[in-house]
């Protein structure tokens, strides 16, 4: 296992780090003057726009996608330290076209849309031209178990017809969001459980697409994104507009969700890095009773705590995406499990801490470390709970020790 870069990754990593710290930390403040005092908080600021083309005239877009004619043609693995450089600013990744739920979005449709489909949402999605959203979590069910879904997806001769209510639905309340994948139910009386769902490709403006509220999270807007719960009240679309086909949205579920929790983790080992260079500045700076903070050995325990959870998090996370790249997503299933439990919780313990350090500040729109933290917090729940995951990685576990005959020689 050799986790050193080529020096094509190693020269993107440079030139990723030298934009975010020349281009994209200097505005983390007008950032948030600016989505504090907009009139319209799910429009963007202007300068993401000067900062998109900045980034696509380097060749620091579409990172994400493995496919060298659409994006960057890099494994797993190579895009792990661009990830983790993204992650150290929240907002970040849609400068380089490399965002949740877009990403994801785009793999999806990648992997899964027909010529046409492509032509009609991926092209647009692939030069940042639209927003999308991806609607799956809902209010009314337990949808940590994708089987509970309700939401309804009816054939009605050339049409679907949809009719639930989402929430979560990240991106959901851009100004241009123009698609949201829907996930429901075409045959909800389907003997094999988890041949029920569908997928289907929803423009927002459809007649009956209703955005119900804007859901915060710790009071965090999230905004220009926003998590939006929509009610679809008799929405119909072509019936074209399905992805792969009837009963496949679990399968499409499924392949798009283990890339999509990798890079939530390769993002979160950059905020927390992010929270640990941040700690290491304050203690340099900051006295209490006659003696610098970084004198005191409670805060260099923290520290080395801190340095040790980032470097187990990220070497785990090197691990599972390169078991991804030589095996898939689906025989990787173990790692990617172990990573989504280990990643957000190290990320949010080690932010934690450096709020602590902190103080009072810690907390405030002062310093990016309270919305990091949001971050993390939101992530132990998104693309599946943390008991989820524990309880299918040791029900994996198990039965890998029963097939070797349950014995340990």
């Amino acid at each position: 296992m050799n986790f050193d870069y080529s020096d094509r990754v190693k020269s993107l990593a440079a030139q990723l780090e030298e934009f975010m710290t020349t281009q994209v930390l200097p505005l983390e403040t007008e950032f948030d003057r600016h989505m504090a005092s907009t009139e319209n908080p799910w429009r963007a600021p202007a300068f993401f726009d000067a900062l998109k083309e900045r980034a696509r005239s380097e060749g620091l877009w579409n990172l994400f996608l493995k496919d060298p004619e659409q994006g960057a043609g890099l494994s797993n693995l190579e895009y792990a330290p661009l990830a983790e450089i993204m992650g150290r600013v929240w907002w970040a990744p849609e400068i380089f076209n490399c965002n949740a739920p877009d990403a994801g979005n785009i793999e999806t449709l990648v992997a899964y849309a027909d010529s046409e489909q492509k032509a009609r949402w991926l092209t647009p999605l692939l030069n940042g031209e639209i927003r999308s959203g991806f609607a799956m979590t809902e209010p009314d069910v337990a949808s940590s178990d994708a089987t509970n879904i309700q939401c309804s997806i009816r054939r009605d001769g050339d049409e679907y017809v949809i009719d639930g209510r989402k929430w979560y639905t990240t991106g959901g309340m851009r100004e241009n969001c123009e698609l949201l994948i829907v996930m429901g139910k075409t045959d909800p009386d389907h003997a094999d459980r988890h041949r029920q769902q569908s997928m289907i490709l929803v423009p927002r403006d459809t007649a009956g697409v209703h955005v119900v509220r804007h859901l915060t999270t710790f009071g965090y807007d999230d905004a220009p994104w926003g998590e939006a719960e929509i009610e679809f009240d008799g929405v119909r679309v072509p019936a074209a507009n399905l992805l792969l086909g009837e009963g496949r949205g679990f399968e499409i579920a499924q392949g798009r969700l283990g890339p999509g929790r990798i890079h939530h983790c390769m993002r979160l080992v950059g905020a927390a890095q992010r929270a640990l260079e941040l700690m290491l500045e304050r203690v340099e700076n900051r006295s209490t009773f006659g003696r610098k903070l970084s004198e005191h050995q409670s805060v260099r325990e923290d520290i080395a705590q801190s340095f040790c959870d980032i470097e187990q998090a990220r070497l785990l996370t090197l691990k599972a995406a390169w078991k991804m790249d030589r095996e898939g997503a689906k025989a990787s299933r173990d790692l990617i499990a172990a990573i989504k439990i280990v990643a957000p919780r190290m990320a949010q313990t080690v932010i934690d801490r450096a709020i602590q350090v902190h103080g009072g500040a810690g907390l405030t729109q002062d310093l990016p470390l309270a919305a990091l933290f949001n971050y993390a917090r939101q992530i132990r729940l998104a693309d599946g709970p943390d008991q989820v995951h524990m309880m299918a990685l040791g029900r994996q576990l198990v039965r890998e020790f029963h097939d070797r005959g349950g014995t340990t020689g």
